[in-house]
């Protein structure tokens, strides 16, 4: 839908992503003249505050999570910041909503950051009150379900009454700006392109590394575990960009035309080819931190460590693994792909007793945003016995190549979107639910064969049994 919203509607206005992530990227925002004068901000929860009082607790939470923003900024900001009490269960807060929000005949845009079992209340709540017309979009906060069928529920629900186009499902990594630098790799530089398939590749790792535990999240996390919260959204987002056939041009529909492809080529991943875990008590940065069972309170069989190794049924990928890693309490916070290229096919420097290593692209998304490509080169000085070879990194620190733009926040790029109607950044339903295909017969796997997690030691990379998943093929994992 071709209209920029003059209204945005938080709902979990007092949430913790809305103080961590929403409010301060809607503040950095209007700092930069990025939304319009005009629009007006609304939030909603159950917390009993009104403008005033909303607006001192968004500043407590801009000072804590936005401290180097101007602050006539913040003051700007606040007063677009209305709120309204509302218990997504009854039906006639809804009406107190519409009637403070008034006419949105110039456009709206909705933000469900709640739990996803207030989702459909919440969307009959505003239909009924005739907030969800023509110029409504509305964008999702994940989780959407935790297997095809409920996520399937919740799309009914919503696509009952808002269309496809006017629906944001987030997927937060897409907003990261080397998740974005993806697609301008692969396709404006035409060195990548003609390597970019099986003849070329060995194989691709992806790994997401967190140093935390569960924090605030135990309620969440001990229903969901690492395989539903990591791997179903942002690893498979992140694969797809890395697979994906060339789209026709730089738009919506042709780029989720084909992540949408390569997800339903994800062949049936074996019980055997993955590896899961659970940390155990062990040391973070040299401090003392607890095992899973201890910091939840009581035992549990859910997995905060998984490796997969998997395989894309198609002409482009055929016979390359795709290595999937992801864990809690692992040494470091990192995010990153690895591009292995196979080895040149006949080295002319080994008759002169010089080894070549195979080329190797690594892009890191998190924590620091950087592009590092392994060349080969000589090693300067004279030696009689031969030639002397090195692999040398050819290396991009996105902050340095690019030291003017200040650094955005996930979430500014998405809220920009969802408030300006562009859809390329969010995940349709069919990828989505191509998603979920593939998570539950891994689960289904794992129930079938009783795949219960090993133990790891908190500051390690997962079991041993993860090391082996790699190793078989004559792999190693990028640490």
């Amino acid at each position: 839908m071709s209209f920029t919203a003059d209204r945005l509607l938080l709902f979990g206005a007092t949430g913790d992503l809305s103080q961590r992530m929403l409010l301060p990227s809607l503040c950095a925002l209007h700092d930069d003249h990025l939304i319009a004068p005009g629009l007006a901000i609304i939030g909603t929860a159950r917390s009993d505050f009104d403008d005033d009082s909303y607006r001192n607790f968004a500043r407590e939470a801009l000072d804590k999570y936005l401290p180097d923003i101007r602050k006539g900024a913040i003051d700007g900001f606040l007063g677009r910041l209305k709120y309204q009490t509302l218990d997504a269960t009854q039906p006639d807060h809804f009406v107190t909503l519409a009637d403070e929000i008034g006419t949105i005949d110039q456009g709206m845009a909705i933000f469900l950051s709640t739990a996803p079992s207030l989702f459909e209340p919440t969307i009959a709540g505003l239909e009924q009150a005739g907030l969800t017309g023509d110029k409504v979009r509305i964008g999702l906060e994940k989780p959407l379900g935790t297997s095809l069928g409920s996520s399937q529920e919740i799309n009914v629900a919503v696509s009952r009454v808002f269309s496809e186009d006017r629906i944001y499902r987030i997927d937060h990594y897409l907003g990261k700006e080397t998740v974005q630098n993806l697609l301008a790799l692969r396709f404006a530089n035409i060195m990548f392109e003609p390597l970019w398939n099986a003849a070329h590749i060995e194989h691709v790792q992806i790994t997401i590394a967190e140093t935390v535990g569960l924090e605030s999240r135990a309620g969440y996390y001990d229903g969901a575990g690492a395989l539903r919260d990591m791997v179903q959204n942002h690893m498979l987002q992140l694969l797809a960009l890395v697979a994906m056939e060339p789209p026709a041009n730089f738009d919506a529909t042709a780029i989720r035309d084909e992540k949408v492809k390569v997800l339903r080529a994800l062949r049936t991943v074996a019980p055997a080819e993955t590896v899961t875990g659970q940390y155990a008590k062990g040391a973070i940065d040299g401090a003392a931190v607890p095992g899973y069972d201890d910091e939840l309170g009581h035992d549990s069989d859910t997995e905060t460590f998984v490796a997969i190794k998997a395989h894309l049924d198609n002409w482009r990928w055929q016979g390359v693994p795709f290595y999937l890693r992801t864990g809690k309490r692992m040494p470091g916070r990192k995010t990153e792909i690895v591009i292995q290229f196979r080895a040149v096919p006949h080295s002319i420097f080994a008759s002169r007793g010089a080894k070549a290593v195979a080329n190797r692209l690594v892009i890191g998304i998190q924590p620091e945003e950087n592009i590092q490509l392994s060349l080969m080169a000589k090693v300067p000085g004279l030696d009689r016995d031969g030639i002397r070879l090195r692999p040398v990194p050819l290396d991009i620190a996105m902050d340095d190549a690019f030291a003017g733009p200040k650094k955005r926040i996930a979430y500014e790029r998405l809220l920009l979107d969802l408030i300006e109607g562009e859809q390329t950044l969010f995940v349709r339903r069919d990828e989505v639910e191509a998603q979920w295909t593939w998570i539950d017969a891994i689960r289904a796997g794992w129930a079938e064969h009783g795949q219960t997690p090993k133990r790891y030691t908190a500051g390690s990379w997962g079991p041993s049994a993860a090391i082996a998943l790699t190793e078989r093929d004559g792999a190693s994992w990028h640490d």
